[in-house]
Formats: structure tokens, C-alpha cells, sequence
């Protein structure tokens, strides 16, 4: 099988669909891209933009809040896959949309995956968007350029913490936190691998995890 219809084929064991019944939290959803470049995995993440009033210079996914007139997530992560970096809807195959996780905004942020094509040129919007870079999608089930911390902020297992450095522009990026933590998730249910790093869930049954993190978070809301 190709390397996409068995990551697609992963992926689709792990979709929600109505299968949870979700506290009525304030939504947002992401866009996770994936694309095939030379017969290997990739995601495309972006680095937010430092005049935002929200997580200013960090890296993450596309997306954002949900606005009334969205239909529903997966409308959600498109519109602002598109506003943020010219991303056509069209142009997204949606495989999936995996368990949501409260960020720390207390926002019920929902993944969704979709695979795009490798010819894509990234369209920036600068109000939002200062960066875009794509990331093979193994990289985040490697240790070498992996750090994790403990603490209260870990609140779902180990802080995790990546630097990648960008080959195509030298740049140097940090992905940390709640996108690590989606990096990694798709990461390991795409590809079947297991980490070379404790990252606190099972890769079998993950929805169970974080359903577990979801309840512990609105407790503490």
C-alpha cells in the first residue's frame, strides 16, 4: 500500500465522528496538513505572527476560534487554513478529526487531518501568519531533537518540547506544547511508530487518554 492510503487508513481508526458526547466549551478547531515528498510523511505548521494578542511568535497548525456561522469543526479549520495561508478548501482531502483537547486558552480545540498536495504554495497573511515551513512527520517520534519537562503545566503527561531546524531557510523553530502534543499524536497513529519517548498515551486506544485529560481540565475550569 502507498504511504498515503495507509497513513489515510490509520487515521480514519481514529476519527470521533458523534461517537463523544463534548462538554458545550467555547470551540476551535486546526487544520494538521499532511503531504507525501519523496515517498515520505510531512506536515506544513506555521509561526503565528507577534502582533497577535494570543500565543504571539508561536509555532502552530491552522485555525482558530469558531465563528457562529461555521457549520461545523472541519468548516472551522478550513476557513482558517485559507484566511491564514491561502489554502483553497478544495484543495484539502479531510481525512479525520481526532479526540479535542482544552488548550490553554480553555478553548475545546479539535484536530483535523487532511492531506494536500505537495505542490502547494503557501499564501501568508502577515496580520496573522509570519512564517510557513513543513516538518517530515517522523521527526516528532524521534529523540534527538526532543525535550520534555514535568510539572503543572503537563497536565497531559510530559511538557514536549522540539527544536527543528529548517533546511530550507536555516531557521532555527521551537514547537511546544499543545501543538507538540498534536504533532506527535498524528505522528504516531499515521505512521503505526512508536516514539523513542514516553509520550503518555496509547497509541492503540488514544481517545480513552484524552478523554481522561479532557475531564481532568474542565474540573480544574
Amino acid at each position: 500500500m502507498h504511504i498515503k492510503e495507509e497513513a489515510i487508513a490509520n487515521l480514519r481508526q481514529f476519527d470521533i465522528g458523534n461517537k463523544f458526547d463534548l462538554p458545550a466549551l467555547p470551540k476551535a478547531s486546526v487544520l494538521i496538513p499532511l503531504f507525501v515528498r519523496n515517498g515520505e510523511l510531512y506536515t506544513l505548521m506555521t509561526l503565528r505572527s507577534k502582533e497577535l494578542r494570543t500565543s504571539a511568535g508561536e509555532v502552530c497548525f491552522p485555525g482558530g476560534k469558531r465563528d457562529p456561522s461555521d457549520r461545523d469543526d472541519v468548516y472551522t479549520a478550513l476557513r482558517e487554513a485559507q484566511e491564514e495561508i491561502g489554502l483553497p478548501p478544495d484543495a484539502v482531502h479531510v481525512v479525520c478529526r481526532l479526540f479535542p483537547i482544552i488548550n490553554k486558552s480553555g478553548l475545546l480545540v479539535t484536530p483535523v487531518v487532511g492531506f494536500i498536495g505537495e505542490s502547494f504554495c503557501p499564501s501568508p497573511n502577515p496580520a496573522e501568519v509570519s512564517a510557513v515551513f513543513t516538518v517530515p512527520l517522523d521527526f516528532f517520534t524521534s529523540e534527538k531533537d526532543h525535550y520534555a519537562a514535568h510539572g503543572a503545566a503537563g497536565i497531559m503527561g510530559p511538557l514536549h518540547s522540539f527544536y527543528f531546524a529548517d533546511p530550507d531557510s536555516g531557521t532555527q523553530y521551537h514547537i511546544w506544547g499543545l501543538t507538540a502534543m498534536l504533532a506527535i499524536m498524528v505522528a504516531v497513529l499515521s505512521l503505526r511508530k512508536t516514539p523513542e519517548f514516553s509520550v503518555g498515551f496509547d497509541s492503540e486506544d488514544p481517545s480513552s487518554f484524552f478523554q481522561q485529560v479532557l475531564q481532568r481540565r474542565i474540573s480544574k475550569l
